[in-house]
């Protein structure tokens, strides 16, 4: 088959026929847990940990569906197999597990009682849209405050991986309004930070780095990584309560996310953070996770982007 592949509900099938009923909770509600993993080289990177995510995701969510980890593992390692085959040897592949909490019982009706709760899941992959980061490593991102504020913890705890992303659509518009360009960075009525629409926040005050705690953002594979590198290389870590005269005094402010890794900030609310460009915490970690991943990740970007888009 010369056309991408995905696993759905227990089935290869060609990539445009991957697709939801119209009554699935995933697509009436937004009621769907998911992973994003990349690969390095076509090889998933930290699968593990992303499982174990989704896993923990599925609990403190109470999903009624909970596919056997056996069986994704499968088929991640068959749909990345095929698929890898279609892209440049030199790009890689962004890969999308997703479960479902089940179908509408308002659609299905008392006859349908027994489907109530047979969810969707699904694996499938993407190639990695280099171009939307690339140049951010050298020039960096903005960042700007939002009015719009995270989901309360006791609706939807953010330590779980989901799709309900209305509010970070919003976010993130509101944003680009202030700021053509930038991300949304949300905080609580205290004013502390939490985090982006697509990944973690840090703060580099000389050789320690300060990300906020765990109770009130998603615990990053990205970060996690990052956090053993930097340990490594003897900077101190640690999680505390971040406000925006942190940001503004860092000597660096950094994201982490799957698809790029490790990103520069050198703006927040339209104001230079330092100096305003990428300082050198930033190229040393980044140096260290192309060194973990055995790939340069930001010369791959860079040379991907390019021959994706044509342009220089």
């Amino acid at each position: 088959m010369s056309e991408p592949i995905a696993w759905l509900n227990g089935r290869l099938i060609p990539h445009p026929q991957a697709a939801l009923p119209v009554g699935d909770l995933g697509v009436v509600a937004g009621a769907s847990v998911t992973e994003m993993i990349r690969t390095f080289r076509h090889q998933p990177f930290r699968l593990d940990a992303h499982l174990d995510r989704l896993n923990a995701s599925l609990d403190l969510l109470d999903f009624p569906t909970r596919p056997p980890r056996a069986d994704l593992e499968a088929a991640v390692a068959e749909v990345v197999c095929h698929n890898a085959a279609l892209i440049p040897a030199s790009h890689d592949l962004g890969i999308i597990v997703f479960v479902t909490a089940g179908q509408n019982p308002t659609y299905l009706g008392a006859a349908g009682h027994d489907q109530f709760s047979i969810g969707s899941v699904c694996v499938h992959t993407f190639p990695l849209p280099f171009e939307f980061w690339a140049d951010l490593y050298s020039r960096g991102g903005h960042l700007t405050a939002v009015s719009i504020a995270p989901l309360p913890e006791d609706a939807v705890t953010p330590r779980a991986k989901h799709r309900n992303r209305l509010h970070w659509w919003r976010a993130d518009r509101e944003a680009g309004r202030k700021t053509p360009g930038s991300r949304a960075l949300l905080r609580l009525s205290d004013g502390q930070f939490t985090e982006t629409s697509s990944g973690n926040l840090l703060v580099v005050h000389g050789r320690t780095i300060s990300t906020p705690p765990s109770e009130i953002v998603l615990g990053g594979i990205s970060r996690a990584v990052t956090q053993e590198l930097a340990t490594a290389h003897g900077f101190a870590w640690q999680e505390r309560p971040l406000y925006e005269a942190d940001l503004l005094s860092a000597d660096e402010v950094l994201t982490t996310s799957t698809p790029y890794c490790l990103l520069p900030i050198t703006h927040f609310n339209n104001q230079p953070i330092a100096t305003g460009v990428p300082g050198p915490v930033c190229q040393e970690l980044l140096t260290a996770w192309s060194n973990l991943t055995g790939l340069d990740i930001v010369r791959q970007s860079i040379e991907a982007a390019i021959e994706r888009t044509g342009e220089r």
